[in-house]
């Protein structure tokens, strides 16, 4: 409790810089000797200078005024202020807290309570900055304490479907790996006052097959970084769908040690640390070359989906817990020839493949795979569906759908009938970085 009981006391603040300061105080007036509430009161003071202010007035004769609460914020953006809260009787003069405010903070005092300090003044509120599929330049709040960092790499590229008219076997695009997601948290002191966020773009879509020829192979997604301090690694390309009875392979998950790998007649190895089937932590998973069931990560990005050298059914792309989803494979022949349905993406928050972007219609008139849905700071982005493929004489097969903003792997073009050509691989969702500050 803080007492004011003659006409010469009273409370002041001294401030140390030339920055605005807000005060509010509240009091209670209660006369002699009963010390009975009688008059509450409030005084609202606005400081701009480096001066000593009267923030609580002496009492009226025969009054004792006891001050209940206080609050005292440091309104400058960027600059600190180092306050004295002094209580004079007129003749003597007793400091009762000094603080230095950083920028935005509060001194607070309650009745019973005490003296503390908000960081984070009231009106305020936390530091934000993302970067959605676009790199830039992270600039250090003012006052900055902690800094947390999360990022995901760009997905891989879905492979270009084939064109093949002979009653052989065309396994379609292979989809593209997820990028792999990676966070870190930071004391402020340690960045620097701006840091360079280089978000990986996704790979390049696998170029569509030809009349008579095999399709395009996924580019690899570029890493996500954050100045030196956090990488965040891309994932591997679906191989283009072949026009010989081999496997067509999906494109490796990005690591938090490397990239995925570019699905050839096996599945593209994982990024470091790598896992082959279902993944934990920040391993990337192995694509698969089959009908895709455990291509899913954890942290790590998903294994894009891969068609077996006698396609028998679609294959889904692996989905990732946080970081980015593979691509759905590309419609397929099998030998008869008929049509082999292509396959989902994959998704991000679940760990079963598919439930992403939707596989495109196999027919006479086959249709694109879907776009995966961008991810946020949440989820990673999904991957992109599948390409529909044909039996239909001279028509093409269909694109294979772009992988999410956040690391979704593309899906992969579906097999054409020579001379129709095969469908495109989808592109890989460039990655995400999202920065805050407290």
């Amino acid at each position: 409790m803080i007492i004011l009981d003659s006409t010469s006391d009273k409370i002041q603040i001294i401030t140390s810089a030339a920055t605005a300061v807000d005060v509010q105080v509240s009091y209670v007036d209660a006369p002699t000797p009963a010390m009975t509430p009688a008059d509450p009161g409030r005084k609202n003071t606005a400081i701009t200078t480096a001066t000593t202010t009267d923030i609580v007035a002496s009492p009226a004769a025969s009054t004792v005024r006891t001050l209940k609460s206080a609050a005292i914020r440091n309104k400058d953006a960027s600059n600190p202020n180092t306050v004295t809260v002094r209580h004079t009787d007129g003749t003597t003069a007793v400091d009762l807290i000094q603080q230095t405010l950083s920028a935005n903070a509060m001194l607070i005092y309650e009745e019973g309570a005490g003296w503390y300090v908000l960081n984070n003044a009231v009106g305020t509120v936390s530091n934000v900055q993302i970067f959605n599929g676009t790199g830039g330049t992270w600039t250090k709040p003012a006052g900055a304490k902690t800094v947390r960092v999360e990022a995901i790499g760009g997905g891989g590229g879905g492979g270009g479907g084939p064109s093949l008219a002979t009653a052989a076997v065309a396994p379609g695009g292979a989809g593209g790996g997820g990028g792999c997601w990676v966070g870190g948290t930071f004391d402020a002191n340690d960045l620097a006052s701006t840091e360079t966020v280089t978000v990986g773009a996704g790979g390049t879509a696998g170029a569509a097959g030809a009349a008579g020829a095999a399709g395009g192979n996924g580019g690899v997604g570029g890493s996500t970084t954050f100045g030196a301090w956090l990488t965040a690694f891309g994932g591997g390309g679906g191989r283009g769908g072949p026009i010989t009875a081999v496997p067509s392979g999906g494109g490796g998950g990005g690591g938090t040690g490397g990239a995925g790998g570019v699905g050839g007649s096996t599945g593209g190895t994982g990024g470091l640390p790598t896992a082959a089937t279902n993944g934990s932590g920040g391993a990337g998973v192995t694509g698969s070359v089959a009908v895709s069931t455990t291509s899913n990560a954890e942290f790590g990005g998903a294994g894009g989906a891969g068609v077996a050298a006698a396609p028998v059914a679609g294959s889904s792309g692996g989905s990732s817990f946080r970081g980015g989803a593979g691509g759905g494979a590309g419609g397929s022949h099998d030998a008869t020839p008929a049509v082999v349905n292509a396959g989902a993406g994959g998704r991000s928050g679940s760990y079963v493949t598919g439930g992403g972007g939707a596989a495109g219609t196999s027919g006479a008139a086959p249709t694109a795979g879907s776009n995966g849905s961008n991810g946020n700071s949440g989820r990673g982005g999904a991957g992109g569906g599948g390409g529909g493929t044909t039996v239909t004489a001279s028509t093409a097969g269909a694109a294979g759908g772009n992988g999410g903003i956040g690391g979704g792997g593309g899906g992969g073009g579906g097999a054409g009938m020579n001379p129709g050509v095969g469908g495109a691989g989808g592109a890989g969702g460039n990655g995400y970085c999202i920065v805050y500050t407290t």
